[in-house]
């Protein structure tokens, strides 16, 4: 049984207008303590603001709404990110009005292209993955899109990108009239392989292009033009790798100039967990240890590797892939205490004290925490590998044991929950296209109905779950049991759905374009510092290179949930996953 959770009607307007009833008359005494806080509050407004309140840091917990005018700069424009995601989601941006008119892309890689077969090369993935764009709406974008073949490791090609970067600054009225150079604002983005980010960096200190340290000691920080930079997974490639890049980039940039990406934090539904959570009262009662059985957070494709399993996938592996980053930011969420504010810094600080307290997975006996698997044959030679397993696809080292499936089961050892086991998974080639967080809870501690015809057929009635879905359709399920309408006394689970494109009546946004709009107003909420991404690495790195569970690696059939053993991790619990099938819930 399925109940549809409807839009609330407006409440009837109070017939004196929008305001209550003041009620009886005041005394004097009230009268005049009401004045004098008028008074108070006239004189306060006239104060003239203070400096500091006129112009607030660049990286204040709660940033400017709109954009800043900037140069978006994309190194490695011509890969498939900048094509499939980047470029698409700007195209939105600027249909919805969203982007500010002092703006512009320069793209640059090796590729030999101009302006103009830049814009042909990528107009039919804006064309293919952009929402509602209309011809004439992607022409006057397309204007904005530049090009700039160069190798951007390389010193020597430095002085002809700054020239061009100052000729858009000045086109498209972006650079401040006295800033230093005649340089604009700009944010970087490394849509690069990971071996070509510390030079890029390295090349842009050098050709002495950043200049965000200075703003906080000239006279006029507002004609110091911004620099951020926008770095994509993976970073680094396990915590000693990490922390060296992380030392690399802080030689060239601010930490707080610094944006690590990650997709994820972008998706609505992601972002609502905190809305969920915090703006609530019903649910922080029993977000803990003493109501929540378990929790699982999954991130299923049904896709294969394909052909990025020799240069790209064979090298990372699942848990690098998905675990270290997606969903242990998505588990953070999740489960972290509430920040004294919605802001970058508070956030941020509470996401590092739950990582923190995640209990560390001893590597000598990882295999009762970990299971990892890849797929074998699945015999449709139309599909993405021919119907071939991954060990046969070209350029995969079976020696190099990359998974393709990866589960673990984490502990959280804090006052809230003690005793809740959090179990991640994330697999290619499954049953469904799936990500999500299902939220199980216990059962009453007496079954009232245990002496009922139905529960003596059936056993004991399910427990309440709750399940956020976050692909590939965004929406909220909670499931509770009811009465069954009639003169016997019958049972059902009932399922409370919210469908998130349904109810707002709006296409939710590409996860991409609110990342990108956040850079550009330097807002760093929904990005992750540090601190976060190398405590990210310390939760994993006991699985990575572990020789026992290379030896227990499983085969799964392609179509399944993954290998037998992520079954048994939960029945070891008494526990299953959640693996939806049509409307079971």
């Amino acid at each position: 049984m399925t109940a549809k959770i409807s839009r609330p009607q407006a409440a009837a307007r109070p017939a004196n207008g929008p305001y209550p009833d003041p009620g009886p008359m005041r005394t004097s005494n009230q009268t005049d303590e009401r004045l004098m806080r008028s008074t108070i509050d006239q004189l306060a407004a006239a104060k003239p603001s203070t400096p500091a309140m006129q112009s607030p840091s660049p990286y204040a917990s709660q940033p400017p709404t709109n954009p800043d005018p900037c140069v978006l700069v994309i190194f490695g424009a011509s890969g498939d990110l900048a094509s499939r995601k980047l470029i698409p989601a700007l195209a939105e941006l600027d249909a919805q009005g969203r982007l500010p008119d002092e703006f512009c892309v320069l793209g640059v890689s090796r590729t030999k292209m101009t302006d103009e077969s830049f814009r042909e090369h990528v107009a039919p993935s804006v064309e293919k993955f952009a929402q509602g764009l209309a011809k004439d709406t992607w022409q006057r974008f397309a204007q904005r899109l530049h090009y700039f073949p160069a190798d951007p490791t390389t010193r020597d090609i430095y002085p002809a990108f700054t020239t061009r970067l100052r000729d858009l600054g000045k086109q498209f009225k972006i650079t401040a009239p006295n800033s230093p150079n005649n340089i604009p604002n700009t944010l970087f983005y490394l849509s690069v392989a990971p071996q070509l980010v510390v030079p890029i960096v390295e090349q842009l200190g050098a050709a002495g292009l950043v200049y965000e340290g200075k703003r906080w000691c000239a006279l006029d920080a507002g004609a110091v033009p911004w620099q951020r930079l926008v770095v994509e997974k993976p970073i680094g490639h396990d915590l000693a790798s990490a922390q060296e890049l992380h030392r690399a980039l802080g030689r060239v940039f601010e930490e707080e100039a610094i944006y690590r990406i990650d997709h994820y934090l972008g998706k609505e539904l992601v972002q609502n967990i905190l809305v969920m959570r915090f703006a609530n009262a019903i649910f922080e009662p029993i977000w803990n240890s003493q109501y929540i059985d378990h929790v699982q957070v999954t991130a299923a494709e049904s896709v294969g590797v394909g052909r990025r399993a020799g240069n790209f996938y064979d090298h990372i592996g699942a848990t690098r892939d998905m675990l270290q980053s997606h969903l242990l930011q998505v588990m953070a969420l999740v489960a972290m205490e509430a920040p004294n504010e919605y802001g970058a810094d508070a956030i941020c600080a509470e996401k590092i004290k739950l990582m923190e307290a995640v209990r560390p997975v001893n590597p000598d006996r990882a295999w009762e925490q970990v299971v990892l698997g890849r797929y074998g044959k699945s015999g449709n030679a139309n599909d993405e590998d021919a119907g071939l397993a991954y060990v046969e696809l070209d350029g995969v080292d079976p020696k190099r044991n990359a998974e393709t499936y990866s589960a673990m089961k984490l502990h959280i050892d804090n006052w809230r929950w003690s005793g809740v086991p959090f179990y991640i998974r994330s697999g290619k080639k499954l049953a469904h296209k799936l990500t999500e967080v299902f939220i199980q809870f216990k059962r009453p501690p007496i079954d009232l109905f245990r002496f009922s015809d139905q529960a003596l057929r059936e056993g004991a009635r399910p427990a309440n779950r709750l399940i956020i879905n976050i692909a590939p359709h965004e929406g909220i399920g909670f499931r509770f049991e009811a009465k069954v309408p009639g003169s016997k006394f019958k049972m059902n689970s009932v399922k409370a759905d919210l469908d998130y494109e349904e109810f707002f009546n709006a296409q939710p946004m590409e996860a991409y374009g609110q990342l990108l709009l956040d850079a550009m107003r330097g807002d760093k909420t929904l990005f992750k510092h540090r601190d976060e991404v190398e405590h990210m690495w310390r939760i994993v790195q006991p699985v990575l290179g572990s020789t026992e569970l290379n030896a227990r690696m499983e085969t799964y059939a392609p179509g399944s949930w993954g290998p037998d053993g992520a079954d048994a991790l939960l029945r070891a619990d008494s526990r299953r996953w959640h693996n939806p099938v049509g409307e079971v819930i």
